[in-house]
């Protein structure tokens, strides 16, 4: 392996792991409510948050493989891997709570006048804990599950 092959390697890692912060900031901004929702399931439940996110992602993962190599054609092909693709953007998407809820952790001065500070500084920790690749399919799985109970789960009364 010379040099070219390590640095190709490091600047991929390093390359995704800046898409993934930017996709947290971009979905903490565009959907701040999304953000602020899944950051309290993530707080409250991650267990469960986890389970509903395995039970939901494994079927739909399986689904679009399946759809992928069973069609000879290339919209099948497409079709599948748009649900590939979906399930991992909505699991990033929901674990945009999750480097809130960390940011949040990690409190600055200048958090009240930019908020979106707490996710950038949280997806900076979440991203390097992705180096050890244990974390990378749970925290995705715990952020699929939190953005399904987020948006589908039962509203808790008002007042309660």
């Amino acid at each position: 392996m010379n040099l070219a092959d390590v640095f190709t390697v490091v600047l991929v890692i390093v390359g995704l792991q800046t898409l993934c912060v930017g996709i947290w900031l971009a979905t903490a901004g565009l959907f701040p409510r999304a953000a602020e929702g899944c950051a309290e399931k993530l707080g409250a439940r991650p267990g469960r948050c986890l389970l509903a996110g395995t039970a939901a992602a494994v079927p739909l993962l399986s689904a679009g493989i399946a759809i992928s190599r069973a069609m000879p054609n290339a919209p099948g092909k497409l079709f599948g891997a748009t649900v590939i693709v979906g399930t991992i953007l909505a699991a990033l998407a929901g674990t945009a709570g999750l480097a809130l809820r960390i940011g949040r952790g990690l409190p600055e001065a200048r958090d009240e006048q930019e908020p979106w500070r707490r996710v950038r500084r949280g997806g900076i920790v979440l991203a390097i804990t992705y180096l050890t690749l244990i974390l990378l399919p749970l925290t995705l799985l715990a952020g699929f599950g939190a953005l399904l109970l987020q948006r589908f789960g039962r509203r808790a009364a008002p007042g309660a």
